[in-house]
């Protein structure tokens, strides 16, 4: 069994995460920085001393923000607008915007007006990821974020603690990695929410701290498999790529029957997938990690010719012994709505059965969703030894 009490203190600091950057600040005097997904590294802000901050989707309805972005934004853009129109993100000293959608560029310019105090840094990575220029481009660029942060934070990052900020957070993501690899051979009894949390809070806390915390559960991890009564139908979770999906979404679809196996959710397996390699130029190191990981998960923000998400997800739940998968979508992301036909044809072509699910950031129909995902795991079950002769794609309506 996991530690409870560190796993209840990784759950607060999800649930309230500009609650726990003003409680650090107040602490420490230190500076915040936060920063858009996917593709900040948070290692050299730290290595600067200030505490890196992925903002997070809110779960407060938006107010503000409606008279700023268009209704046709995704969630995560228009709550962080209506965030900084609250006042919520006033903690934040700097925060850095990227440009993987064209809902992120007007997000940034609405965040900007509605920030007038807090430094913003805009931070272009390259996108193709095959050609020969791709890893000096993306040092160049990492080169220029690091020159801006030192100019705003006036002082140097130097390269001795940029390798020890790499060495930590390597550290953190492969102790979240062995609570993976224990909830699915059955020795951490951890629910989709906890993962989750456990995930979200690493975007949050100081590194530190939640590394220690991390410590703690990893070892008081049971040696052998907790048995678990029945047979539940093994579900692999992709999508979701800037926010956490409702904890009461992940805990409805384990409710029916499934348990998930794994993922590729940025709050999830696709943010602590790929380490920094370490001992070599910490610059090089970092550009390393931004290629490393769209060929290990890949993302629809990034082309790369030699790997397909497609090929990857139908390899990933083979490797996981998934039975089946559910697609969360966030309502009106154009990177995912792009390239799902792919993967429904992959899919289908593979007579793979998979379930999507649109998700908005208010409304969540939870009966209505339940009996689909009811449904779902039914079918599943009783694909068990049968032959593959099902339709191998439930559509999905918005959650």
């Amino acid at each position: 069994m996991a530690d409870s009490n560190a796993l209840d203190q990784l759950r607060a600091v999800s649930s309230d995460p500009m609650g726990y950057a003003r409680a650090w600040k107040e602490r420490t005097g230190g500076l915040v920085v936060g920063s858009f997904p996917m593709n900040f590294p948070s290692e050299m802000v730290h290595a600067a001393g200030a505490l890196p901050l992925i903002v997070q989707e809110s779960d407060e309805p938006i107010t503000v923000g409606h008279g700023v972005l268009f209704p046709f934004y995704c969630g995560f853009t228009r709550s962080t607008v209506d965030q900084a129109g609250r006042g919520d993100l006033d903690v934040l000293d700097a925060i850095m915007f990227g440009d993987h959608c064209v809902q992120l560029l007007g997000a940034a310019d609405a965040v900007r007006v509605q920030l007038p105090n807090t430094r913003v840094i805009f931070f272009q990575l390259i996108s193709s990821m095959c050609d020969p220029w791709t890893f000096g481009r993306a040092r160049e660029s990492f080169q220029k974020l690091r020159s801006e942060l030192e100019d705003f934070l006036e002082r140097p990052v130097e390269d001795a603690a940029l390798h020890a900020s790499i060495a930590l957070f390597n550290r953190n993501r492969q102790l979240i990695r062995t609570l993976y690899a224990a909830r699915v051979d059955g020795r951490a009894r951890l629910t989709g929410s906890d993962m989750q949390a456990i995930v979200k809070s690493s975007m949050v806390m100081d590194k530190q701290d939640h590394t220690a915390l991390l410590e703690q559960i990893v070892a008081a991890l049971p040696s052998a498999p907790v048995p678990i009564e029945g047979k539940p139908v093994r579900v692999h979770l992709s999508g979701h790529f800037c926010q956490a999906p409702k904890p009461e979404l992940l805990a409805m679809i384990e409710d029916c029957g499934a348990t998930v196996v794994g993922d590729d959710l940025y709050h999830g397996y696709r943010y602590i997938s790929t380490d920094v390699p370490e001992g070599i130029d910490p610059m090089d190191g970092l550009a390393r990690w931004y290629m490393d990981r769209n060929t290990g998960v890949p993302c629809p923000t990034r082309v790369q010719n030699d790997v397909d998400w497609d090929a990857f997800l139908l390899s990933a739940m083979r490797d996981e012994a998934a039975e089946g998968m559910i697609v969360l979508m966030a309502k009106f992301c154009e990177p995912h709505m792009y390239y799902y036909p792919e993967v429904k044809e992959a899919f289908e072509r593979a007579e793979v059965p998979h379930l999507l699910i649109e998700t908005e950031h208010e409304t969540m129909a939870l009966e209505h969703l339940r009996t689909r995902v009811e449904s779902f795991v039914e079918i599943l079950r009783r694909r068990r030894g049968a032959p593959r002769t099902q339709k191998s794609t439930v559509e999905g309506e918005a959650a």
